[in-house]
């Protein structure tokens, strides 16, 4: 379940990176200027995939995973700073996802 929790956390920093990309790349075209940020299209393809198409499902299954061992009252080994900032993060995915798009 460690693994599991990491890899939503990377998720979850990649839906930061690509939500600031994405205000980044709007400003940007909003002056006229049509480059991109990263001069690598596929790191910010990648980045924009994981962090806008991956991260709201994965942290989806997390959340209702935590809720599964709060109910059942099972102890788990993730650290805490961990679970506390996939399920910070989940509440602004469904926000971005669902009110601003």
């Amino acid at each position: 379940m460690r693994f599991f929790s990491r890899i939503v956390l990377i998720c979850n920093c990649c839906f930061i990176i690509a939500v600031i990309l994405r205000y980044v790349e709007l400003v940007k075209r909003a002056k006229g200027n049509m480059d991109s940020i990263i001069p690598l299209p596929p790191l910010e393809s990648t980045l924009v995939t994981l962090g806008l198409l991956v991260a709201i499902v994965i942290n989806t299954v997390f959340v209702f995973l935590c809720l599964y061992w709060l109910a059942t009252k099972k102890i788990n080994f993730i650290p805490r700073w961990v679970v506390l900032f996939n399920l910070l993060i989940f509440p602004v995915q469904v926000w971005y996802h669902f009110f601003l798009q």
